[in-house]
């Protein structure tokens, strides 16, 4: 009985790969599918005919696989596991007596004599003991360690934080997210217990849409931490207990057309012009989901009715279109120099008649409009008289801007106009603009530099994070006043903050072409020196828990339209790697001004875009939500997108493992220090399994002068701290829901240095939703 279901087993097995292995070798893969197909249908035949040849034949195919295997992969046990696991296990199987009994011989006194196991055995031990080598290896990890020497013995924070604080979204206007406090080292982290719990009570409702996510990073200004939640709420806690002072309800409603419900931040400002103590002498500005910007005051939350309209600044002013849910502010404002400068996010691909992009700079206590630098009308900066409009459609800027004031500029990442995948009919300034870093002044929003990332952005490549600044020392002694800017693709530009000149090369490389009809691409694309960019995909990086879904994913890698970075998007389908996802994102990256190290987490996860004509796109259903993933709509263009991960048949990447890393750089060489695999699939899986793949991430690092680098972020429940110099795992703390947000660090009147977490999960990743805010301190 054993033999015969063995046999219908190893048909049904044979005649998937075999027929799945045809497929792929007339797309120009590999023939090895196709082989162990054969292999399985012969030792099925062989087994019925109870023959111990059956044995030797599939001892060969156990050969040959494992020869494939680590011909394609050598010695990684991620990518040799899924390749060989199942017929290693069939093999053990066919060596058991239940098998080998009846394929051995029967003496003339009556006795069975089993199938001899050894030209089997073999080759499965040796299968066996190449995957325990491979358990030892890790030939994706770069050790390494970053210079431990202080290079700036008093550098530049940018602003006059106390070292205890955290005023602004990286702690400080330059966005370093690097806090001067040393409590917490090397040494004594792994013993950091939590210290106060608090729960804000927005949580995620079933009306939400799939992106309602909890980005916040806390502000702590003297004794109180400031910060706001999903759905538009403002809080206050004292920083030493974690108990509320005051909250405040924004009543920004719910709209299923908004395309992300989160709050990165607010903004925190003290008016020089009003006595302590007195109404809003101290304000929270709090931006919303429905396109307002809320003055608060910080003592007690009550609305400043001084500032715009009773308080209210009304964001969607100026706009020629004003499609409900189309445009907010995601990130909180920079204050500076008496003004609140504000961008705000648009729907992407919703449709071509969205609001600006426009960028604009407020009285901060007024609300009164100072400047608007519109990127599709980027020479006139003076405020919009009434009845005129914005350009619509012009590339927007939904992260969070950097400022030097002794320079007079504030950095601003740009997004891409929208549809991103379709460059028909782009100006001259978006061409200019698009996906790029721009240099405004202060003062009159007049341009002082633009350094653009991308050429004719067709893939979604926005810069999405803040840029870190910082005075670097180069070997010869001389400091410049740098920029670090993370990209999607993962370019690190480091620019001259002054001119946007490169301080590490720059260089175009060719690019791919092969546009739709009526589109182009850029013949070149820029590429800094520092870059995490991943190696091109090819059919060997294809990835599965068994061979049927790793064959699936072989064959579709085939029929997408690929040919590396920057591939253009098609009716076929395009991968899109790296992806829409990126491989930094807004969580940025952290740097140390005085050791002139960078610490970040570089994700890996391709997409896949495809055009659909706007004469096959349904009409929209009552109960659609927004969403970046699936169709897209693009009203008014000639071609929607359909986009998501590139995931298989059970919804996991097609790319192997690692997906993702922390990784260090030393600034001054601009070279990579470490690389280290990243989080577990402890909460990607049914079962709590935690090993150590490397997994996506999204969320920031913050860095501290003990030493130590915190950063939640991945896609399994943790914050870890790691050990800056060689990014080696000192502590994690398990968290009740997803941490992607960045922490941040002050210490309380206690003297106790305190790192805060915000747990809350994100929707399109998937993560557990919560409400969380947790302090840990040291015992």
């Amino acid at each position: 009985m054993a033999i015969i279901v063995t046999s219908i087993f190893f048909i049904i097995i044979g005649l998937t790969l075999g027929g799945g292995g045809l497929w792929l070798v007339t797309l120009g893969g590999s023939v090895f599918y196709l082989f162990a197909g054969l292999m399985f249908l012969i030792t099925a035949g062989l087994l019925l005919m109870r023959k111990a040849v059956a044995l030797w034949v599939y001892a060969v195919l156990v050969v040959a696989a494992l020869a494939w295997a680590i011909w394609e992969v050598g010695f990684d046990w991620w990518q040799l596991g899924p390749r060989g696991g199942m017929i290693i296990l069939l093999g053990l199987w066919l060596l058991t007596p239940w098998i080998r009994r009846p394929l051995g011989l029967r003496s003339p006194t009556g006795i069975t004599y089993a199938a001899n196991p050894w030209p089997l055995a073999v080759p499965v031990i040796l299968a066996i003991l190449v995957a325990l080598y491979s358990m030892t290896t890790d030939p994706h990890d770069l050790a390494g360690e970053l210079p431990k020497d202080t290079v700036a013995a008093n550098p530049a924070f940018g602003g006059s934080v106390p070292d205890g604080e955290w005023h602004q979204y990286g702690r400080t206007p330059f966005g370093q997210r690097y806090s001067p406090l040393d409590q917490i080292t090397a040494e004594n982290v792994s013993t950091l217990k939590e210290a106060w719990r608090y729960q804000t009570g927005d949580v995620k409702r079933p009306e939400d849409i799939s992106e309602t996510t909890y980005q916040v990073t806390p502000l702590k200004v003297k004794d109180t931490l400031y910060l706001c939640t999903p759905h538009n709420w403002a809080i206050a806690l004292d920083a030493k207990t974690g108990k509320e002072k005051w909250k405040y309800d924004a009543n920004s409603g719910m709209n299923p057309d908004r395309q992300h419900q989160t709050c990165r931040g607010v903004t925190y400002y003290a008016d020089p012009a009003v006595a302590a103590g007195q109404p809003c002498a101290e304000r929270v500005y709090l931006p919303t989901s429905d396109a307002r910007l809320i003055a608060l005051d910080a003592a007690d939350g009550k609305v400043c009715t001084s500032f715009a309209d009773q308080g209210v600044l009304h964001l969607e002013t100026g706009m020629r279109y004003n499609p409900a849910g189309y445009y907010y502010s995601t990130s909180p404002p920079v204050a500076v120099a008496g003004k609140i400068i504000v961008g705000g996010a648009v729907n992407d691909n919703y449709s071509t008649e969205e609001q600006s992009g426009v960028i604009r700079a407020f009285d901060i206590n007024t609300g009164a409009l100072i400047w608007n630098w519109d990127s599709g009308n980027p020479d006139v900066t003076t405020p919009l008289a009434d009845g005129q409009t914005y350009t619509t459609n012009s590339p927007n800027s939904w992260s969070v801007f950097s400022v030097d004031e002794a320079l007079g500029m504030v950095y601003i990442p740009l997004g891409n106009q929208v549809p991103d995948q379709l460059g028909i009919g782009r100006s001259d300034n978006v061409e200019k603009f698009s996906s790029s870093i721009v240099a405004l002044d202060i003062a009159t929003g007049q341009l002082r530099w633009v350094r653009q990332t991308v050429h004719h952005d067709l893939w979604d490549m926005d810069v999405p994070a803040q840029p870190a600044l910082i005075d670097l020392t180069k070997q010869d002694g001389t400091v410049v006043p740098a920029l670090v800017g993370p990209t999607k693709q993962g370019d690190l530009y480091v620019l001259d903050r002054r001119s946007g000149e490169p301080i590490i090369p720059v260089k175009e490389v060719p690019a791919p072409g092969g546009a739709i009809t009526g589109d182009h691409t850029s013949p070149t694309q820029p590429i800094s020196d520092l870059t995490f960019s991943p190696e091109p995909l090819k059919e060997k990086d294809m990835w599965g828990v068994s061979l049927f879904d790793q064959l699936a994913c072989r064959i579709d890698f085939h029929r997408y339209h690929y040919e590396g970075r920057y591939t253009p998007p098609s009716l076929k389908g395009t991968i899109v790697y790296p992806g829409n996802f990126g491989t930094f994102n807004w969580g940025s990256v952290a740097v140390d001004p005085e050791r002139q190290i960078m610490f970040g987490m570089p994700t890996y996860l391709a997409f896949t875009s495809r055009l659909v004509p706007a004469a096959d796109i349904p009409p929209r259903g009552q109960d659609e939500k927004g969403s970046e993933q699936g169709l897209n709509r693009n009203d008014g263009a000639p071609y929607g997108v359909f986009m998501g991960p590139f995931l298989g048949l059970l919804q996991i990447p097609c790319q192997a493992p690692p997906w993702g890393y922390v990784a260090g750089v030393d600034l001054r060489t601009g070279k990579i220090a470490y690389m280290h695999k990243n989080g577990t699939v402890r909460d990607m899986t049914p079962l709590p399994l935690p090993f150590k793949v490397g997994v996506p991430g999204i969320g920031g690092p913050m860095l501290t002068k003990g030493g130590v680098a915190f950063l939640g972020a991945a896609v399994d429940n943790y914050l870890r701290a790691y050990d800056v110099t060689n990014g080696r795992e000192l502590w994690q703390a398990r968290l009740p829901a997803g941490g992607q947000a960045t922490p941040m660090t002050y210490t309380a009147d206690d003297n106790k240095q305190y790192v805060v977490m915000v747990a809350g999960g994100h929707g399109s990743v998937g993560t557990t939703p919560g409400d969380y805010v947790i302090a840990y301190t040291l015992p």
